[in-house]
């Protein structure tokens, strides 16, 4: 699940904090860099459990209703449409969330006014409309319900972001990545599958996890002589007036380029500009662009990297 479009930005993070740390601990680095992933890794599940605290705290609220001291017909006969979601119960089952919510202690308990406002946003919303007028009651309408409501409530939503990358500082630029992959499993979803629905795992596979691992190393142990490098192109520019972030993303991207051949190197090079893009300054992808296209050139001529 965590891509590595995600690892490189956490990767970067834990290479910023390496040199901003006088210890230089290599595993100290690698325990945090594996942290961190995990910390994204949890996001996944507390984005899953948000749909099943929302129908949670909307079936104590008509609980509460009926049990008011002068309760109405609507008090009393409320809609039980979306406390009802077949989706949502078979989401609150599920095997793989359980074990991870009790091993994580991921939990909703002390986000109650967050899961109010989410509850608030669907019920006035016309996708909840429209689901109760919908006349197809059935699972796939169920998990199609809550696919929209993932789309266009909570993806979409800037106060949903601000409230996540609050609540841990581990979730900084994680959550649109990784609302992709909660809207990605809300889809693959299988009514006949039950309580054993798969739900992504940390890591695609072991490729990935060494990539992480390797990448972070890499940029590292070898930082002084990809430095040497990156100074040795940089005609023109004084390397103490060079962005910091800057000199790190072409460090990392070095590394990225020596040590896994089959990445393609257009592949390499475009990732870490858009991270330059986003991270430094606005002239840095531009620039990133020129010293690194200039490196690989060379390098190529030199024989000393040998893939496309």
């Amino acid at each position: 699940m965590i891509n590595r479009v995600l690892i490189r930005i956490k990767v970067l993070q834990i290479v910023y904090s390496y040199y901003q740390n006088e210890t230089h601990d290599l595993k100290l680095a690698e325990k945090e860099l594996m942290f961190s992933l995990q910390k994204s890794y949890n996001l996944y599940y507390y984005l899953l459990l948000l749909m099943v605290e929302v129908t949670r705290l909307h079936r104590r609220n008509l609980d509460l209703r009926k049990h008011k001291y002068v309760p109405g017909e609507e008090d009393l006969n409320p809609n039980t449409r979306l406390i009802d979601n077949r989706f949502v119960a078979q989401l609150e089952i599920n095997e793989m969330l359980r074990k991870q919510i009790d091993a994580e202690g991921i939990s909703w308990a002390n986000d109650e006014d967050f899961v109010k406002d989410v509850l608030d946003s669907i019920l006035v919303s016309d996708i909840y409309a429209e689901y109760l007028k919908n006349p197809e009651d059935n699972y796939e309408t169920d998990r199609e319900f809550w696919r929209l409501v993932f789309k266009k409530l909570i993806c979409n939503s800037q106060d949903v972001e601000e409230y996540l990358e609050d609540k841990s500082i581990y979730w900084n630029d994680d959550v649109p990545i990784i609302e992709t992959f909660a809207l990605k499993t809300i889809k693959r979803f299988e009514e006949a599958k039950g309580s054993k629905q798969p739900l992504l795992p940390m890591f695609k596979d072991d490729e990935d996890r060494l990539f992480a691992t390797k990448l972070l190393h890499q940029a590292l142990l070898r930082g002084i002589e990809f430095r040497n490098l990156i100074d040795k192109h940089m005609t023109n520019w004084e390397a103490e007036r060079i962005a910091t972030m800057d000199m790190h993303i072409m460090q990392i991207a070095l590394a990225e380029l020596f040590t896994f051949p089959t990445i393609p190197t257009i592949v390499t090079l475009n990732e870490y500009i858009d991270l330059a893009k986003y991270y430094s300054t606005p002239k840095s992808g531009h620039f990133i662009n020129g010293i690194l296209d200039t490196i690989v050139k060379e390098l190529k001529k030199q024989q000393l990297l040998l893939k496309d």
